[in-house]
C-alpha cells in the first residue's frame, strides 16, 4: 500500500468515527482510498470547478455544506482553478457578492435540467462537486433527515452530477444527498429517505464539512503544500451566522455544525495534520 493510499484509508476512518448517523458501517460498500482519488480527480482536472451546496432549513439554510463549499473556494482558487459556488436563495443572495456564485431557481424541477445544460453547456467544469445537497429520492421528492417533504424549498443540483461532461464528486452525512445513490442499497438500512442520485465518486463523513478538510488533505500532498492549516472553521461560520444560517439539527443560529461545536472541525483540521505527520 502507498504512502499517499494509508493516508487517505485513516483519514476516511476519523471522518466517520463519531458515527452520528450511521456513516461508519456504510464505508464497507465504498472502495477504500475515496479521498485520494477524489484529489486526483482535482488534481488532474484544473479549471472550472462548480460546487453544489446549501440545504433548505426551515427558511434559511444550515451550516453544513457552505463552510466546506468556502473551504473548498478558497483552497482551489489560489491553486489556480475558477470555483463557482451553486446554491439557490437565500444562501445564494447571502454570498453572490463575496464569491462566485450560480444562483439555482427554488421549486423549479421542470425547468431545471434545460437551466443546467445551458449552465453546463457555458462554464464547461472540469470537475463538479456535490457538498451536501439535497438528492432525488426515488419518489423524485426531496426530503430532509427527518424524512419531511422539502421539495417546495429546494433548488435543483442533481443534474449538474447526473449531465456532468467531467468527473463528479458527492459528499453526505446522513444519505439524503446527491451522491449517496452511489451505495443505494446499503442506505435501505437507515431510517431517511434515500437519494438516489449517484456520483463517480462519494465521500462519507460525519459532517459534510469535514470531508472538505479531507479532499484538501490529500490534495496538498499532491500539491506538496498545506492546504489545511489556513482554514478557519470558526471564521467561516461567524460569516454564515451574520447571514441567517442555522445548524441542521437544532434548527438554532449558532456557531455550530450538525450541533457540534464550532471546535470540533478544528479539532479535526488538527487530528488530519497530525496523522499526516506519522504518515511521512
Amino acid at each position: 500500500m502507498s504512502k499517499l493510499q494509508a493516508l487517505s484509508e485513516k483519514i476516511e476512518a476519523l471522518l466517520v468515527q463519531r458515527n452520528l448517523r450511521g456513516m461508519q458501517p456504510l464505508r464497507q460498500h465504498l472502495t477504500p482510498g475515496y479521498l485520494l482519488r477524489s484529489a486526483q480527480l482535482l488534481a488532474n482536472n484544473s479549471g472550472t470547478v462548480i460546487i453544489g451546496t446549501g440545504f433548505p432549513v426551515t427558511h434559511t439554510f444550515e451550516t453544513d455544506g457552505p463552510v466546506g463549499a468556502i473551504a473548498l473556494y478558497q483552497a482551489l482558487e489560489p491553486l489556480g482553478f475558477t470555483p463557482y459556488i451553486a446554491c439557490g436563495n437565500p444562501l445564494f443572495a447571502a454570498i453572490e457578492k463575496d464569491f462566485r456564485a450560480i444562483r439555482l431557481q427554488v421549486n423549479a424541477l421542470k425547468q431545471a435540467r434545460r437551466e443546467t445544460s445551458e449552465l453546463l453547456a457555458t462554464l464547461k467544469p472540469s470537475l463538479v462537486i456535490s457538498i451536501e445537497r439535497p438528492g432525488l429520492a426515488e419518489n423524485g421528492r426531496y426530503h430532509n433527515m427527518r424524512g419531511e417533504d422539502i421539495s417546495e424549498r429546494c433548488a435543483c443540483f442533481d443534474y449538474f452530477v447526473i449531465d456532468a461532461p467531467c468527473p463528479t464528486i458527492g459528499i453526505g452525512d446522513g444519505g439524503n444527498e446527491i451522491g449517496m445513490g452511489k451505495i443505494f442499497s446499503a442506505l435501505q438500512e437507515l431510517d431517511i429517505v434515500p437519494a438516489r442520485t449517484e456520483c463517480d465518486e462519494l465521500i462519507l463523513a460525519d459532517v459534510s464539512n469535514w470531508a472538505a478538510y479531507g479532499i484538501l488533505a490529500l490534495l496538498g500532498q499532491l500539491k506538496q503544500r498545506d492546504l489545511l492549516s489556513a482554514i478557519r472553521p470558526l471564521d467561516i461560520l461567524k460569516y454564515l451566522s451574520d447571514k441567517g444560517s442555522v445548524d441542521g439539527v437544532t434548527r438554532e443560529n449558532t456557531l455550530t455544525e450538525d450541533s457540534l461545536c464550532f471546535s470540533a472541525g478544528e479539532d479535526l483540521i488538527r487530528q488530519i495534520l497530525a496523522i499526516q505527520t506519522q504518515t511521512d
